[in-house]
């Protein structure tokens, strides 16, 4: 990067340039009469708004982790093999391992594909005639298209082992379809992240994170609130027990008016899992219909209900939008700082060290990510515990789900630590009996 140059000064037939590092009291760009005002005031009250933004980022922090779990909580130690035999322990945990290290071999490749586009993405800039913004725009679309290209050996390999172990159906040509579509969204976020970024560099520069920031969140945001749309092949319940019994836990966990739907899955697979989407009108719980097919007893989806409606009672889905705003703000800033040699956001040059910079971070904030998520999910299992009164159901199903899903019960800690966004199932039965040993009027203070 060429420095614009402060003033000349010749000696003989040479020149020497006073570059913005090397500038003293007697340079050219200062003139004779010595150096200019120092500008302390500014940097002081920057300093105190920095100050101030962290302290506020805390406060957001503190008020987000906020859980109704019950304060110092023990959960007791429990052996798995009192739960599980022996031979699904170790066919679990092999399942688990293979999943896991194609993860992160998936991983690597995206790093690295992003590593080299970093470096020389910018030579396909020639080709393209759409504007700086609209250039941007293209480099970011083609560096998710190559890291698509990267990762698909990972995801046909993670087929052929859910395949193996008779967890999925879906076949290798369908699974490589439907990525591919899914590409497509990618394209639509990536899109309209860098317009948003780009275009608040050009007029803030290297502070246009803290214009974007809001903006991303309002997006995320209306995302959430219309997720619900989002998902196909969803019918109603029909089951009128089931109906039943999620009206009158909607209005015990305060959430009456909360749908229940189906989404149908099993084409794909024979594992079971619910969602809880949207916020205020557009609140649904989303029951796969694996959950319905006879291997789960009344009880126990009426826990799996519970849960769900737990975590729209206790507000998850925003505190997902929030905790993904306090994630952004960090982010663009270090992204701002990283792509100054490219000349910054404004400029398309930077937008594949700014998607390195992106994915680096997100890959080192998933283990904290993972925390906050884990915590999310206790605090769904208490609230099921305090509005079902059942805790023989809760321990059954969370043995069945286990059974049924081939989930380790007790994974090694850096497994835990990197993927697992639940409690352990062992964790979970822990947690039931800390529930039965403090009675059905356990204390719900925060902490």
């Amino acid at each position: 990067m060429r420095w614009p140059l402060a003033g000349r000064r010749p000696v003989g037939r040479r020149e020497v340039r006073a570059t913005p590092h090397l500038r003293t009291w007697w340079s050219p760009a200062h003139g004779l009469n010595g150096p200019p005002p120092r500008r302390w005031p500014s940097r002081a009250l920057l300093a105190l708004a920095l100050l101030g933004g962290v302290a506020l980022w805390l406060w957001a922090a503190r008020a987000l982790w906020g859980s109704t779990v019950p304060a110092g909580l023990r959960l007791p130690h429990l052996d798995p093999s009192h739960y599980f035999s022996r031979a699904f322990l170790r066919s679990s945990a092999s399942y688990e391992r293979f999943l896991n290290v194609d993860a992160l071999l998936s991983a690597a490749a995206l790093l690295a594909v992003l590593v080299v586009y970093a470096r020389r993405g910018t030579r396909l800039m020639r080709e393209s005639a759409a504007g700086p913004i609209g250039t941007g725009m293209m480099l970011g679309m083609l560096g998710f298209a190559l890291v698509w290209i990267a990762q698909v050996p990972f995801g046909l390999a993670a087929v052929w082992w859910e395949r193996r172990h008779h967890v999925s159906h879906q076949g290798y040509i369908t699974s490589l379809v439907q990525s591919f579509f899914a590409l497509g969204g990618r394209f639509l976020f990536i899109s309209l992240a860098l317009l948003v970024a780009m275009a608040f560099a050009r007029v803030l520069r290297s502070w246009w994170w803290v214009a974007a920031t809001p903006v991303f969140a309002g997006l995320a945001l209306l995302s959430t609130f219309l997720s619900f749309y989002l998902i196909s092949k969803t019918e109603p319940l029909s089951s009128a027990k089931t109906i039943a019994d999620a009206r009158a836990l909607a209005r015990e966990e305060g959430v009456s008016g909360t749908r229940v739907g189906v989404q149908n899955v099993e084409r794909f697979t024979t594992a079971p899992n619910a969602e809880a989407v949207g916020f205020g009108p557009t609140r649904h719980v989303i029951l796969w219909d694996t959950l319905l097919d006879g291997r789960f007893n009344r009880r126990e989806v009426r826990v799996v209900v519970a849960h769900e409606l737990g975590h729209l009672a206790h507000d998850h889905t925003l505190k997902r939008v929030g905790w993904l705003a306090l994630f952004l703000l960090p982010a663009g800033a270090l992204i701002a700082y990283f792509t100054r040699a490219r000349g910054g956001m404004a400029h398309p040059e930077a937008v594949p060290v700014a998607l390195l910079v992106f994915v680096v971070l997100q890959l080192l904030a998933v283990p904290a990510l993972n925390v906050v998520s884990r915590r999310e999910e206790a605090e769904a299992d208490w609230s099921a515990l305090r509005a079902t009164h059942d805790p023989a159901a809760a321990q059954a199903l969370f043995q069945t789900l286990a059974r049924t899903s081939h989930a380790d019960p007790d994974p090694p800690s850096w497994s835990y630590a990197l993927s697992a966004t639940h409690p352990t199932i062992m964790q979970r039965i822990a947690m039931v009996q800390a529930w039965r040993s403090l009675g059905p009027g356990a204390s719900s203070r925060s902490h």
